[in-house]
């Protein structure tokens, strides 16, 4: 179950964490996978551990805000590989502030990153799924994508947008062989989030806090976000589009 034997996929913001995890997930289930993140060096060392493990992965530098980089790597995906199969839109930034505390700018370079570059990803790639009939996209949201979250106001927007663009994307191209699905995962525990702690006062409260926050009572780890990535991608999904999956320990339950 869960075979992605012969698929072609990209996945970007894989240089680390969820991106990584995943990438490394779909490798194992037979997948030829594009790494891309924007940073070489975090990257090539996904690309290296994946080889190193028999996986098949190449690396490819990308900014997703960047409109012609995405349509550049569209370009090197479809001349080397011939099509992609899986799209795993990834890669955002974050953002601390409430409506007093953020501006005009924070919110147009929240939504440059995580909103339209999703976007511009998706639009890179799309014409070749359409032409194939074929093709799975899968957004990493956010669980602030499906709730309300404290003094993260533009991130929360963002988020609630990649909800949204999945679900008219899923509506307007439900029956041409394309799925789009997202995921909205709560806390996870990260190299991102590790490191955020370091910043706290008292990095040991501050993680307690993180972990009960979410009625399990613990952060989510990346491959378990990467499991979810892998059933949404696979086959035993056929029947799933403009879903929104949220791996959350039941933070949204209540």
């Amino acid at each position: 179950m869960f075979s992605l034997d012969g698929k072609i996929a990209l996945v970007t913001g894989a240089g680390s964490g969820i991106g990584a995890a995943i990438a490394a997930t779909f490798a194992r289930a037979g997948a030829r996978v594009f790494v891309s993140d924007r940073d070489p060096v975090t990257g090539s060392a996904v690309v290296d551990k994946i080889v190193e493990a028999g996986g098949h992965a190449e690396f490819l530098p990308l900014d997703i805000g960047d409109e012609s980089q995405c349509a550049e790597v569209a370009r090197k995906v479809i001349e080397v590989a011939g099509h992609l199969d899986i799209l795993v839109n990834n890669a955002g930034i974050g953002h601390v502030g409430t409506m007093a505390t953020t501006s005009g700018a924070d919110m147009d370079r929240i939504y440059a990153v995580n909103t339209r570059g999703t976007f511009n990803v998706t639009k890179a790639f799309f014409p070749s799924m359409i032409a194939r009939s074929h093709g799975v996209v899968v957004n990493i949201a956010s669980i602030a994508g499906v709730i309300g979250m404290r003094d993260r106001l533009a991130y929360t927007v963002s988020k609630h947008a990649i909800v949204g663009l999945t679900r008219a994307m899923a509506l307007d191209h439900a029956r041409d062989g394309i799925r789009i699905n997202a995921i909205c995962p709560g806390r996870v525990q990260t190299p991102w989030v590790t490191q955020r702690l370091t910043e706290y006062p008292d990095p040991k409260a501050a993680y307690e806090e993180m972990c009960s926050s979410q009625p399990m009572g613990r952060m989510g780890q990346p491959e378990e976000i990467a499991a979810a990535a892998l059933y949404l991608a696979s086959d035993e999904a056929a029947f799933v589009t403009g879903a929104t999956l949220t791996p959350d320990g039941g933070w949204s339950a209540g």
